[in-house]
């Protein structure tokens, strides 16, 4: 008889069974963090538009009105108006980015 060396049929189910048990532990604790990954990306994203909104106000000596007008001017990009999980910048009075509400 041959001897050939590999894997049998039952020795390649049991590493796949175990490779799906690893995705079903893994899986969900990814999507529930998701929600905080997107907070910090928001509060990330806050401070780094506050910072450009205190250039355009050294540059222009007042605060820009809008988030419309970093992006004219250049200092954001249109993507850097909302934040990850959808929600607009804006900015107010004082030149202080705040964060909107999500639209459907």
């Amino acid at each position: 008889m041959n001897n050939e060396k590999g894997f049998t049929l039952i020795e390649m189910m049991i590493v796949l069974l175990i490779i799906s048990v690893l995705l079903i532990i893994t899986i969900p604790n990814i999507t529930r963090h998701n929600s905080k990954i997107n907070e910090k990306g928001c509060e990330a994203l806050v401070n780094m538009v506050q910072a450009q909104v205190q250039a355009y106000e050294m540059d222009n000596k007042a605060p820009p009105s809008t988030i419309n007008d970093l992006i004219t001017n250049q200092y954001v990009t249109n993507g850097q108006s909302t934040c990850p999980d959808g929600r607009p910048l804006g900015i107010d009075s004082d030149g202080k980015v705040t964060i909107g509400t999500k639209t459907p």
